[in-house]
């Protein structure tokens, strides 16, 4: 082990990614012991970092206190002033972190950052000619940054259920479970990761019918309208929508059966609580590397359609304008896979 003590880790966006750091930070301080870590990210995401010994969150709100520039290096002196760092762990690779990588570097610290293999992602999502093939998991591009700072570091990609239990004020939205709970998180930032509403809401028609009581996750005022619009529609279906924070939406996805997730952030707190995620592929390919941790290959719904994956993110229009690779997988194949996990009537 080398002689770093502690060490500052940043990544500020997006949920899943940040969520995303949590399984490599696990693994790096459990096979390093007497590593202390600072963490920085948005506030909002302090709820990822709870109860992880020798962890210490700090979070900064860039659209405020840390915006810019001028931001960045306000953000440089206030670390500076609270801890002496062994070394800085850039996990994002934005024009802000290469300004903080900068200022540590003047100022005689260690650092090492992502690779985020933007060359190896062009050839797949190119078209036509597109190469095909598996990259590196972005959670091994993370522990990358560590061991080139000299960390051992060994990921095993299991999936750990870790039932959480349920405090009175969950179970005030949620009730007492008494069936098959599953989780849908049917929304995502872009167009080209999101299952057809129409499509969705008859997944949601029919498991209702189930012994299933289905819990709905968003964030927007959209997707709040939307959730509570099918939680009328639908008996048994629970929009939990601005009605529980982070922390308490983990609690609730650790007692859940099954997610039903996009290629998005619910797919990702999925993993943290150790629950299995059906997952929905569109635009984008796990071949990228952002299943969630522990998940399996086996639990993605996508089409194949030659023209996918056109994009990382799922943030590129439609170059045919349709979204077929969206709109071409049936909603029997999505109920197939959640039944899985799901306990029918007799």
């Amino acid at each position: 082990m080398p002689e770093l003590k502690h060490i500052l880790v940043l990544r500020f966006t997006s949920m899943g990614d940040v969520a995303m750091t949590v399984p490599v930070l696990k693994a790096l301080l459990d096979q390093n012991s007497g590593l202390q870590i600072t963490y920085i990210s948005r506030p909002q995401f302090a709820d990822f970092f709870q109860d992880i010994p020798r962890l210490t969150y700090f979070p900064a709100n860039l659209d405020k206190d840390y915006k810019g520039f001028l931001g960045m290096i306000k953000l440089f002196n206030q670390l500076k002033k609270q801890h002496k760092f062994d070394a800085f762990a850039d996990l994002h690779g934005s024009l802000r972190t290469k300004i903080l990588r900068r200022l540590f570097r003047f100022s005689g610290v260690k650092y090492a950052y992502i690779n985020k293999g933007r060359e190896e992602k062009k050839l797949l999502t190119r078209f036509p000619n597109k190469v095909l093939k598996p990259l590196k998991r972005t959670t091994e591009r993370y522990a990358d940054v560590f061991r080139a700072l000299g960390f051992s570091l060994d990921l095993d990609y299991k999936l750990v259920r870790s039932p959480k239990l349920l405090t009175e004020d969950v179970t005030k939205i949620t009730g007492e479970k008494t069936k098959t709970w599953i989780g849908i998180s049917p929304f995502a930032k872009h167009d080209g990761k999101i299952f057809p509403l129409e499509k969705m809401e008859d997944v949601i028609s029919e498991i209702s019918k189930q012994n299933n009581t289905v819990f709905l996750f968003g964030g927007s005022d959209n997707e709040m309208a939307t959730s509570n619009t099918w939680a009328l529609k639908y008996e048994n279906v629970v929009s939990v929508v601005r009605k529980l924070t982070i922390k308490q939406e983990l609690v609730l996805i650790s007692r859940l059966d099954v997610m039903l997730s996009m290629d998005s952030a619910g797919m990702h707190m999925a993993s943290l609580v150790g629950t299995p995620a059906v997952s929905i592929w569109g635009a984008t390919h796990h071949y990228a590397g952002f299943l969630g941790y522990g998940q399996s290959e086996s639990d993605i719904v996508a089409d194949n359609i030659e023209c996918r994956p056109c994009s990382v993110y799922g943030d590129k229009p439609c170059f045919r304008g349709d979204y077929a690779c969206l709109h071409r997988i049936e909603t029997k194949t999505v109920i197939a896979h959640l039944n899985k996990y799901t306990t029918k009537k007799p």
